[in-house]
């Protein structure tokens, strides 16, 4: 029913932080990150165990990058998902991966534990793309 979805659609906002009157907002009215926020529920909206999630951050500022970030990792916990988490930036994906796969130009180059990926990288596209990671040193 149309009281049914609606409820629905409004537990989806909140479940990602977002207030359920935006039910009735158009889209050009949202910003990146709610914009990021809504895919997300999106894809909750069918309980899935398993999600994709491509560049989910690649397009946002930092601080939002983070919002989103945290965002996944408490739905992972509180729904028991799973992530296959596709990006560029491995400070972003050493923070949110417990395993890593390495792929250069589609072809699997290196794979392992975050902390054996991050820390002793054997390939050296793997050696380039951490070299590339800025420090605050």
């Amino acid at each position: 029913s149309t009281a049914d979805r609606t409820e629905r659609v409004a537990e989806l906002l909140q479940l990602v932080g977002l207030d359920p009157t935006f039910a009735r907002r158009f889209p050009h009215e949202f910003s990146g990150g709610q914009r990021q926020r809504i895919g997300i529920a999106r894809a909750l909206a069918v309980e899935p165990e398993f999600i994709i999630c491509d560049e989910p951050v690649s397009a946002l500022d930092v601080s939002v990058q983070a919002q989103i970030v945290n965002l996944l990792m408490d739905l992972q916990e509180k729904l028991n998902l799973t992530y296959l988490f596709i990006a560029h930036d491995l400070a972003v994906v050493e923070h949110v991966s417990d395993q890593i796969a390495v792929l250069e130009h589609g072809k699997l180059v290196e794979e392992g534990s975050s902390e054996q990926i991050t820390t002793h990288p054997s390939h050296p596209y793997t050696q380039r793309l951490l070299a590339s990671i800025p420090s605050l040193d």
